[in-house]
């Protein structure tokens, strides 16, 4: 079973950067879509960006595109995701998950249920608080 873990969150000024880890253990990565999530308190989770596992075809959230660049190192297994611009509204606990049966990455729009479905691996998650 694929295992993902996040790292590199913390607390940052508004219009500060942050790059964030998921490190995936027990598989090879390329065998993976890699989903990144996040969810602010009282706000349904939501998909920000995926790496695709075939060409690595990358997709965004139109909330996050022109400020957040998902990469992944497959050497390291482990993919990144860099926030550039980054606002209060960013606020929230990010999640990397991976998906395995499809070709290509999922829609970052994907309802919640159906994201629980598709992903089927999930990390814990790490905190990123963007305030002044």
């Amino acid at each position: 079973q694929v295992q993902l873990v996040e790292s590199g969150g913390g607390l940052v000024q508004p219009g500060g950067s942050l790059r964030l880890s998921c490190a995936v253990s027990g598989a090879t990565l390329d065998d993976y879509n890699i989903g990144w999530f996040r969810q602010a308190p009282e706000k349904e989770r939501e998909g920000v960006s995926c790496i695709g596992k075939s060409d690595g075809t990358t997709l965004y959230a139109d909330s996050v595109k022109g400020r957040f660049t998902v990469s992944k190192d497959s050497a390291e297994n482990t993919v990144y995701l860099q926030m550039n611009s980054l606002r209060p509204e960013d606020t929230a606990v990010y999640y990397c998950a991976a998906n395995r049966e499809f070709d290509f990455c999922p829609d970052p729009g994907i309802a919640t249920t159906v994201a629980d479905i598709v992903y089927g691996d999930w990390g814990q998650g790490t905190q990123v608080t963007v305030s002044s």
